[in-house]
């Protein structure tokens, strides 16, 4: 009896088992129709069409547009995705294998798709729920998913996904080499910050080209791949480090690297060259305007052509005229000189009422909300850091409003390439460019006031007034010089006041010449149509651009012909073809060359004994050079311009609105604005090449300086008048 109860209960676990069995396998085959029917639902495009062969040959990845300097350094990049595409042969090997190390060990074996890992994640991951089990992507099926992204499709979503990009990458592999893959993956795979692709993440993260990689950078730029914020080595530096270092095991584990060298690279810190264009924006306000400037000459291209280029997926590349070198040093110039005057200013700002009377302006303005009142963190740009203050947003306010600002314009005269452009303090914080904004150009304006009257046959040696007078006819407006003194009993020749910059006798000149004359220079110049017919135009209460100012004194350099100002020198597409080149343009004759060459000896006496003499006896530059120095009324704006026959250098200083500005000599041209020109051609005088190709002599005869060779100053009436007979009739004896 117990034998039989025995048996049938052995009986009955074994149908119990079977029942079990099919159960299972019914299961399976279940499962495996519902995946045979999902897969030839995706095969035949029910969710979404699959990309052809066709497409998959003519793969394309949007590429960022380059903006480089005239000596080939990357300045800018255009883009909607930031990514710069790299050829095959500039990957190195050790770059593969850390990427193969850590993504996709068995890349070489398969054929788009792993089933060891699909394996893996079954069991590991989705059974036993460890996460460490990894992922299941190929290399290729990651490629895919950069390429074409995943699309929802509700609770399938990961399943159709994942098939979508099996069935692809099996297509892909047919069509690609595996090395072609990896450059493919190499151009299209995220890093973060708004990058795309390793040439882009290794200028960023180096400022090196791919090719330039050390193997522990390699790891590093691959271990970002997990993560790309957790493993950013500039924001997380010790998560970078322990991932750089498991990607280095990795490629030990498949013998890319021996022990030792292992050991070795794993010890080293992580050294970043930290170089992100959009953030330190060096030269950012030039390539700013630069592309404005290209997408009209693109859309120009695209109608004339009927093409489609786009500055921001195809790649173009975009070479202009700004000397890197002299941009890096006229930032560096304008940064040091501002450090040095805004703690001046602060210091005459803190002793004075200034900031109780722009308060009070504001708060009729605006009054204060709650809020407003209210002290919290602020992240504020600086001359030398951006620092953080605690106050109310009044402090924010007054921290800008008395901030000094500095604008500088390098040019070539000769064909009007822009050297170098810096159009404020900091483009991303103040964007707003101030080579473009319009100044009372003050002093700097009293060039194109002589430069009318020696093209109108005045003299150099004409003598002018000197001589305080009230003009009733205008508002009883009685101008003065700069010191405060005139000299009633004698006359001051014409070069003379000019190179000191004197407001009585230049009020007197522009008296002396027909209204139209300087109306007519100012036209040609190409100055905003603002002149008016009053006196005071002659001391420069005419507002102009630092471009314009600058633009208008290469004529003086170019000996009376004026060059539009340009920036891009040509535009090619990816593959190097020219698709634009910027033509040779026709100067335009503005001045006599006899004329502008009188004005420059003028100038070049303003250099060595007049308002520009700090150069010399200061900043000790011995290049041949002409300048004017401009101070407008009260401080508010300072200019410096100064020329050679290959270059014009231009500075504005002041701040962004003229209620806050110096209230003693510190704010004038010589003091504020002369520094950082002086400073630019200190170092450019250090430098052999750029010496030779900016800092040339001029072209002028002694006939032209022994014109202004005459006494400043001259007696006026009969006493004067015999002393200037008899000096005559001794030089004859």
């Amino acid at each position: 009896m117990d034998t039989f109860k025995k048996t049938n209960h052995q009986f009955k676990g074994k149908r119990v088992l079977i029942r079990l069995f099919k159960y299972i396998v019914s299961l399976i085959l279940f499962a495996c129709f519902l995946v045979l029917t999902l897969f030839s639902l995706i095969y035949f495009n029910v969710f979404g069409n699959l990309p052809n062969k066709e497409k998959l040959s003519a793969v394309f990845n949007e590429e960022a547009s380059l903006i480089y300097s005239s000596d080939t350094i990357i300045i800018g990049k255009i883009f909607v995705e930031n990514r710069t595409n790299i050829k095959l042969k500039q990957i190195p090997s050790y770059l593969k294998q850390a990427l193969i190390a850590t993504e996709d060990k068995r890349f070489y074996d398969h054929n788009g798709y792993d089933g060891q890992s699909y394996a893996r994640v079954f069991f590991k991951s989705i059974l036993m729920r460890d996460a460490s089990g990894g992922g299941g992507s190929t290399i290729t099926q990651q490629l895919i998913k950069n390429l074409y992204g995943r699309q929802y499709h509700g609770f399938l979503s990961m399943p159709i996904n994942k098939i979508k990009e099996l069935i692809i990458a099996s297509k892909m592999e047919r069509l690609y080499t595996k090395d072609e893959i990896l450059q493919l993956y190499f151009n299209s795979v995220p890093f973060g910050e708004n990058i795309f692709g390793i040439e882009s993440a290794a200028n960023r993260y180096f400022n090196k080209s791919v090719n330039k990689l050390k193997t522990e950078e390699s790891a590093v730029l691959v271990g970002i791949l997990k993560a790309n914020t957790y493993y950013n080595p500039r924001l997380n530096p010790e998560n970078a480090k322990k991932r750089r270092n498991t990607v280095l095991q990795l490629m030990n584990n498949e013998s890319y690297l021996s022990n030792k060298v292992t050991d070795s690279l794993q010890k080293l810190p992580i050294i970043l060259n930290y170089k992100n264009l959009d953030m330190n924006a060096s030269a950012g306000y030039f390539t700013h305007q630069v592309k404005k400037k290209a997408i009209e000459i693109i859309k120009i291209i695209n109608n004339a052509t009927n093409s489609s280029y786009s500055l921001e997926n195809d790649g173009l590349k975009i070479y202009t005229t700004l000397n890197y070198d002299i941009q890096k040093i006229a930032e560096k110039s304008a940064k040091n000189q501002l450090i040095i005057k805004q703690k001046q200013l602060n210091n005459e700002l803190a002793s004075n009422s200034l900031k109780r009377k722009w308060l009070k302006k504001q708060l009729q303005k605006s009054p204060l909300s709650k809020k407003d009142k209210q002290n919290r963190a602020f992240n504020l740009f600086d001359h030398d850091s951006t620092k953080t203050i605690t106050g109310t947003t009044i402090d924010s306010l007054w921290h800008y409003t008395k901030m000094l600002n500095a604008s500088v314009l390098v040019t070539n005269p000769k064909n009007g390439a822009v050297i170098s452009w810096v159009g404020g303090n900091n483009f991303n914080t103040l964007p707003f460019d101030m080579v473009l904004s319009h100044r009372q150009i003050a002093s700097a304006f009293k060039p194109f006031l002589y430069v009318t009257a020696l093209e109108n046959g005045i003299s150099p040696c004409k003598y002018l007034e000197n001589e305080e007078k009230t003009y009733e006819e205008f508002g009883d407006w009685k101008p003065q010089n700069a010191d405060h003194k005139s000299t009633p009993d004698n006359k001051v020749a014409l070069w003379y006041a000019l190179i000191k910059s004197m407001n009585i006798p230049s009020v007197n000149l522009y008296f002396k010449l027909e209204k139209e004359l300087l109306a007519n220079s100012c036209e040609k110049l190409k100055f905003p149509k603002t002149l008016d017919n009053t006196p005071s135009v002659a001391l420069g209460t005419l507002d102009l651009s630092l471009l314009e100012a600058t633009r208008a004194y290469g004529s003086f350099a170019n000996n009376g012909e004026m060059n539009d100002l340009y920036m891009i020198r040509k535009i090619t597409d990816k593959k190097g073809t020219i698709i634009y080149e910027s033509k040779e343009q026709e100067a335009e004759r503005v001045f006599k060359e006899e004329t502008t060459k009188t004005l420059t000896a003028i100038l070049q006496q303003a250099v060595e004994q007049g308002t520009g003499a700090k150069i010399r006896s200061v900043y000790n530059i011995k290049s041949q050079l002409a300048s004017k120095t401009g101070t407008a009324q009260n401080y508010t704006d300072a200019w410096f311009l100064a020329y050679t026959p290959n270059i014009v250098l231009g500075t504005w200083v002041g701040t962004s609105k003229n209620s806050v500005h110096f209230s003693s000599g510190k704010g004038a041209g010589s003091s504020l604005a002369l520094p950082i020109v002086a400073n630019i051609l200190k170092e450019i005088e250090k430098d052999a090449e750029l010496r030779k190709k900016y800092l040339t002599s001029f072209d002028i005869s002694e006939e032209i300086y022994s014109s202004i060779k005459c006494t400043p100053y001259r007696e006026k009436g009969i006493k004067g008048f015999f002393k200037r007979l008899f000096k005559k009739k001794k030089k004859k004896n």
